[in-house]
């Protein structure tokens, strides 16, 4: 088949996350949350992600911004005739989302308004916090019934926790898991059969200018999480997928959605500690700042691990003067037992909280401090070696040690990169 007939399926997807007229009506230019682009489409259209047979295809994909009632509109300028082989573009992508999606555009609009007053969150909020609206403020002498000022100047967002038990779930998560395939690489659909999942869905909450009492959902993100077995007796909550859908990106909120989590797993005795499956490189980074920044913020963990003289303000407050010999727990090399303690309390999984020491021992540490970078070194190595030890062992010694070498270093230089992010 010719390439002039050959679409890029990135491109001729158009997502829109719909709002009702009233609320669209107060957003500035900047909040745009119609017509964006997925990242991955292979999961739909295959792994070359083209659609064939069409020229100037488009497919229109629009959620309700809060219950995701979804449209679907296809249009294209001319079509291959038969009998060439052209995709079923409508066939192909209604195995991805539920049945029952509206083709009428005009009755989806309605639904909108529809959905934008009824819609309220499944499950149990668990968390909330606030962002400075960028929308604009009303001008003097607005309508009766404006909200104030106050309420201009901040928009309000709220975490709920779901479970497949939560009544209305399920066909709410077959809606919003679209999103898991078209922007995380490698992402799938979970298995509903296993009834143990948890979610945790993020919102952002207006109130309607013209009737304060009115207050409207839409949908920014979420995560889904799997409890297994923790002997003796609690669970080890896995973070298996995670996502921010593209008009809320860079804004934040994936932080916020991390953070509503941790304090949810801190909150529940049966939870042994928080792990996650995998994690893409930009999510790894998500987590380190958040947790580098936890740690960072408790005195007492501060205080014990750098002893009393390095808690002293300022950009350089954990860091000692030259010669100087080091006191705290931190070490290095730290003291395993007391780190042990703060890892169980913490519920941080194992290999995480090493990186995290690591990464403050190095925060603190004077390069002219020969003897606190040596052992420095070897504590590092010491759990390099033991992570990657199968591998380590096919190699000869002074391979392996040079292998150690390089990797160490590539450890440090990552996590002088995730540093300088929280300064």
């Amino acid at each position: 088949m010719s390439s002039d007939w050959a679409i890029d399926s990135n491109e001729a997807l158009h997502l829109s996350l719909v709002r009702a007229q009233e609320e669209k009506a107060v957003l500035s230019k900047n909040e745009v949350y119609e017509d964006f682009r997925p990242t991955f489409t292979y999961p739909i259209y295959g792994e070359d992600e083209k659609i064939y047979g069409y020229k100037d295809l488009a497919i229109d994909l629009r959620f309700a911004s809060g219950s995701l009632s979804t449209y679907l509109g296809i249009s294209y300028s001319a079509k291959l005739p038969s009998p060439s082989p052209v995709d079923d573009v409508e066939a192909t992508l209604a195995e991805f989302i539920p049945a029952g999606y509206i083709q009428d555009l005009d009755k989806f609009l309605e639904v909108v308004e529809t959905d934008a007053v009824g819609f309220k969150p499944l499950g149990k909020k668990i968390h909330s916090y606030t962002r400075p609206s960028r929308s604009p403020r009303p001008s003097q002498g607005a309508a009766s019934g404006s909200a104030p000022s106050s309420s201009d100047d901040a928009v309000e967002y709220e975490v709920y926790h779901s479970t497949w038990g939560t009544e209305g779930f399920r066909e709410y998560h077959r809606k919003m898991q679209l999103f898991i395939l078209l922007y995380i690489e490698g992402g799938s659909y979970i298995q509903e059969e296993e009834e143990t999942w948890e979610f945790v869905v993020l919102y952002e909450k207006r109130t309607r200018r013209s009737d304060p009492s009115i207050e409207t959902y839409h949908f920014v993100g979420y995560s889904s999480l799997y409890p297994f077995y923790c002997f003796p007796e609690k669970v080890r909550l896995r973070l298996s997928q995670f996502v921010i859908v593209p008009p809320f990106q860079h804004a934040g909120h994936g932080s916020a959605l991390y953070t509503a989590i941790y304090q949810y797993v801190l909150s529940q005795p049966n939870i042994a500690e928080l792990t996650v499956e995998d994690p893409a490189e930009a999510f790894e980074d998500l987590r380190d700042r958040n947790d580098l920044r936890m740690l960072l913020g408790l005195d007492k963990f501060m205080m014990e691990g750098f002893g009393e003289s390095s808690v002293a303000g300022g950009a350089d407050r954990h860091r000692k003067g030259k010669g100087k010999k080091r006191q705290g727990k931190m070490g290095p090399p730290v003291e395993r037992g007391w780190a042990e303690k703060w890892r169980v309390d913490l519920k941080i999984a194992g290999r995480q909280f090493s990186r995290l020491v690591e990464m403050l021992q190095l925060r603190s540490l004077d390069e002219t401090e020969v003897l606190a970078m040596k052992a420095y070194r070897l504590q590092v190595k010491e759990r390099l070696y033991r992570f990657n030890f199968e591998a380590l062992m096919q190699l000869e010694k002074e391979d392996r040690q040079q292998k150690l070498e390089e990797t160490f270093q590539s450890v440090c230089n990552d996590y002088q990169r995730i540093l300088a992010m929280i300064q």
